[in-house]
């Protein structure tokens, strides 16, 4: 039974991190009461990238612009069928479809980020409204279009001093004087799974050839050193940047993929640590893919005092697809779903473009 000034909305969030191990797909119930949000995750489930998609998807940043439009097109096909797939097996009628599509450049300080993933296509193919794009309208407004995630963790988890999550690139979101503040920590799974790669490995499960390394300090130093850790918030990342910085750092030692692997693991919970609140038993949400990574979290669990939770694995995997769904659901409801104080915009907005179907 839902009181008179309840309201409900079923709405599907889908996301595409950037380790391209598949589509994130979450059919979400959220309630509106009372300035109060509650959310149930209905179903999900990751729709993996067949190596023809995954390729696609890598080789968009090389191409032309004429076969960047045949993969946003093409890839936005794709979900639409993946998705109305979804829909019909677990019987939803959602209000909306949100979707973050899959991001190609993130190039805030030129003024763009683009996500492949045409929504009109998804719109016309499901025959659901679809909101998408939701990170151009904040760059234009000065801001790093990035993260976005933060107003979920603030409206959904705000029992938690910190929302870390641990996807492609490891990010953090939390009040601090009254605001949500946020930003890109450090790459994570995104160069994980690179150097897993080149031993043959999709990734390195539960992080055991890193377990089985030993630190290279010289590397260790290098990747502390890189001026972006010692920047201010807001502040972002994208692939761009791994390539530019750590991959020359680390590709010294291709001839130690072990030791790579557990000095970038050591890094990456150095990181994160290092941005956790300061108080002891503090206690932060950890989600993401990495969290499966048992070496990783046991070096974060050793480097902090702070309360680690790891929620259920609904939680845990589909998190991002969950916020997502919540974004769409304030577009449509045209209350702001970006934060100025987290991306540096001159104004907090109201972003995604909206395909009615």
């Amino acid at each position: 039974m839902h009181s008179e000034n309840e309201e409900t909305i079923q709405a599907i969030g889908l996301m595409s991190g950037t380790s391209l191990d598949g589509l994130d797909i979450a059919g979400c119930t959220f309630s509106f009461k009372d300035e109060k949000i509650g959310f149930t995750i209905d179903c999900a489930e990751t729709i993996p990238y067949l190596p023809g998609m995954v390729s696609m998807l890598k080789r968009t940043e090389h191409t032309g612009a004429l076969e960047f439009f045949r993969t946003h097109n093409a890839y936005g096909r794709w979900t639409g069928e993946v998705v109305r797939d979804f829909i019909g097996r677990f019987h939803l009628h959602p209000l909306l479809i949100a979707n973050h599509g899959h991001t190609v450049f993130h190039r805030p300080e030129e003024g763009f980020t683009i996500q492949a993933g045409n929504g009109a296509q998804i719109a016309a193919i499901t025959g659901i409204r679809t909101v998408c794009d939701f990170r151009s309208f904040d760059v234009a407004l000065g801001g790093q279009g990035a993260p976005l995630v933060p107003v979920g963790d603030r409206l959904l988890f705000g029992n938690y001093h910190a929302c870390v999550n641990i996807g492609g690139f490891s990010n953090i979101s939390m009040e601090s004087d009254g605001s949500r503040i946020a930003w890109d920590i450090c790459p994570a799974n995104y160069v994980l799974n690179h150097y897993a790669g080149l031993s043959g490995l999709r990734f390195d499960d539960s992080g055991k050839i890193a377990r089985s390394g030993n630190l290279i300090p010289g590397l260790f130093q290098q990747l502390k050193r890189l001026d972006y850790y010692s920047a201010k918030p807001p502040k972002s990342l994208g692939r761009e940047w791994v390539e530019a910085n750590i991959y020359p750092l680390a590709d010294k030692f291709l001839d130690d993929i072990p030791g790579i692997l557990h000095t970038l693991t050591v890094h990456i919970a150095e990181q994160i640590s290092l941005s956790l609140p300061e108080k002891p038993f503090e206690k932060v949400l950890l989600t993401g893919g990495g969290v499966h990574n048992s070496f990783l979290i046991e070096m974060i669990r050793k480097m902090t005092s702070c309360h680690i939770d790891i929620p259920e694995p609904k939680i845990i995997n589909f998190k991002e697809a969950l916020i997502f769904a919540l974004l769409g659901v304030l577009r449509y409801k045209n209350i702001p779903n970006c934060l100025a104080s987290v991306t540096g915009a001159v104004s907090d907005s109201i972003g995604g473009a909206i395909y009615e179907a």
